[in-house]
């Protein structure tokens, strides 16, 4: 009876177990696809633009300036669209809980070096790219904050796991994520605000466009906090991905 009973609870246990993995990873799976779904929109309007400049259609007065100095515009759209979609992989803790490699190698070789890009270049449009008439200095403030605070939170990132500090490390690149996923909430604060309000002038447009980022980085900050001892529980396996 004795024996029966602990190869009763033995498969309970190893049932739970399953089942929870596979919750796991269904709840994965449905975090990749909702952060690559939230960056379609603005990557959509990117390969536009890039079919654009590449097409050469006619210039107007809104793309005079991608015309006239098209790198900055091609490298952060081809930069941002490596960083959106590969880095909604890095999520997935099982890329980097069973020493794969995946994780340690895409984020040295190419997300790294795509979110300096993406926000750099970012940076460089806004301070360099003639301003449209009338457009917000609050806007044009927004970009330049979040623009470098995206770079300082990436090499902030990596300079964490340089020095094994693996919850650091996730914590900036969580924010560094944020920031760069920031255009596809702007298109929802966008709608709803326009839904609500109605068309905004650019003042309020900067105020909807500046809420897509704080929204972003309240909902990084809220991951990164809402569970102290799976993260405590992490820091066990950072030999693994050094």
């Amino acid at each position: 009876m004795m024996e029966a009973k602990l190869y009763n609870e033995d498969r309970t246990q190893k049932a739970s177990q399953r089942t929870k993995a596979t919750a796991r990873k269904s709840s994965a799976a449905w975090l990749v696809f909702g952060l690559i779904l939230l960056s379609a929109i603005p990557l959509t309007f990117g390969a536009l633009r890039l079919n654009e400049l590449a097409s050469g259609a006619e210039i107007t007065p809104a793309n005079a300036r991608f015309f006239a100095s098209p790198s900055p515009v091609v490298i952060h759209i081809i930069s941002a669209t490596v960083y959106a979609v590969l880095g909604a992989f890095q999520f997935v803790s099982r890329l980097w809980r069973r020493g794969t490699g995946w994780h340690r190698w895409v984020g040295r070789l190419l997300l790294v070096p795509c979110g300096l890009l993406v926000g750099l270049s970012g940076l460089w449009m806004t301070l360099f790219y003639p301003r449209p008439e009338g457009a917000s200095d609050l806007l044009y403030a927004f970009r330049l904050l979040f623009g470098s605070g995206m770079v300082l939170s990436v090499i902030f990132g990596y300079a964490a796991i340089r020095r094994q500090d693996i919850l650091q490390h996730r914590a900036w690149m969580t924010r560094a994520y944020a920031i760069g996923l920031g255009a596809g909430t702007q298109v929802l604060t966008g709608l709803f605000g326009e839904l609500i309000f109605g068309p905004p002038n650019e003042l309020g447009n900067a105020w909807l466009m500046g809420a897509g980022w704080v929204i972003n980085l309240a909902v990084a900050e809220w991951s990164i906090r809402r569970r102290p001892a799976q993260r405590a529980r992490t820091a066990s396996v950072v030999s693994q991905l050094q």
